[in-house]
């Protein structure tokens, strides 16, 4: 009751423009304003718990979900995002990270671009995972049949969405997920990799709560069985809230996230990259999307293309991995969300 009486005041809050103080003050105040509400520390059983709990232990291990073993033995794990259709892209990114984003909600890409990508250059490395516009079963179905390792959904609001992502990501009886025809017959069928029998637990469910609703529902979302993790969609719950990323409303907003998904034993993360260092948040944030590369890969620069891809098969006007659909509204020099001031609603 205390944290939902919270969440109610974030949003009258908004409504009526009170603003919070720095829980740091004097010239030494770090760039990041950080609210009333603690972070909780992981006890024992450390993070994702629950999701680990999920595993057949006859499950080979190492999962052949990169991400997902990484996840599993503590790792933080980065992605790199693929808006656009280009196999030799992908072919050279699969190598450096722990996934790929497959970017489906904001870009023009078809289930069939993302299929024949990963049939170029199947089980390289990095997990292939899609982010759906939504968590219908026919959305779902087409992802986990071409062959993804796991799914992302955004701008979950209840654990109805959420329930919906993990059960049709799944076989029965986990989840009803149909059986059906795929390429995921030719990419992951093959010697040593039994897939039907393994599949449930090498599936990585990620849902984002972008949106005050999904904040105040957190506990509920986080709680949902076969939920593997939850993350914040940075750019769009400022967004959503008006707020910018160091207002110390936005900062409470994202730790009320963060301590659910710690208490429901699931993994926690933000879309920023930003906050995988130097944020109180950072050692409790599990996942990203982009981040830097495993291996130390260097990113090219914003629209180049991998040293190691002399021709591509086509120009990514998204500009790949250097796409800002997440990661920066509201940081320190840059603009607020559109017609908002800096601080306030």
């Amino acid at each position: 009751m205390m944290r939902l009486g919270l969440v109610t005041g974030l949003c009258v809050m908004a409504a009526t423009g009170v603003v919070w103080p720095s829980a740091s003050q004097g010239p030494a105040a770090p760039a990041w304003q950080y609210g009333s509400v603690a972070p909780l520390e992981p006890d024992a059983r450390g993070w994702g718990w629950q999701a680990r709990a999920y595993v057949n232990p006859d499950t080979p291990r190492p999962f052949y979900n990169l991400a997902k073993e990484r996840l599993f033995s503590g790792s933080q794990i980065t992605s790199y995002t693929i808006a656009s259709y280009d196999p030799d892209l992908y072919c050279e990114v699969t190598r450096h990270f722990d996934y790929v984003w497959f970017e489906l909600q904001h870009s023009t890409m078809s289930y069939d671009d993302v299929r024949r990508m990963i049939q170029t250059c199947p089980r390289e490395g990095a997990a292939p995972m899609l982010r759906l516009a939504d968590a219908l079963e026919s959305s779902i179905q087409r992802a986990t049949d071409l062959g993804a390792l796991g799914i992302i959904v955004p701008t979950v609001d209840d654990a109805v969405e959420a329930r919906d992502a993990a059960r049709f990501s799944r076989y029965p009886p986990f989840g009803r997920r149909s059986a059906g025809g795929g390429a995921y017959r030719q990419i992951w069928n093959v010697p040593g990799i039994d897939y039907r029998a393994t599949i449930n637990d090498n599936m990585l469910v990620i849902v984002m709560i972008e949106t005050l609703e999904g904040v105040a529902n957190a506990d509920e979302i986080a709680a949902v069985h076969g939920v593997d993790a939850v993350i914040i969609g940075n750019n769009d719950l400022s967004n959503f809230s008006g707020w910018t990323q160091t207002d110390p409303r936005y900062q409470d907003a994202v730790t009320v996230v963060h301590n659910a998904a710690l208490r429901a034993g699931k993994y926690f993360g933000n879309a920023g990259a930003q906050y995988l260092t130097g944020h109180r948040l950072s050692a409790g944030t599990r996942i990203v999307q982009n981040g830097p590369a495993r291996d130390g890969w260097t990113l090219p620069a914003r629209g180049a293309r991998p040293p190691a891809s002399p021709t591509p098969s086509r120009p990514d006007p998204a500009g790949g991995h250097g796409a800002d659909e997440e990661p920066v509204i509201g940081m320190p020099g840059t603009a607020p969300p559109a017609g908002r001031p800096a601080t306030g609603p």
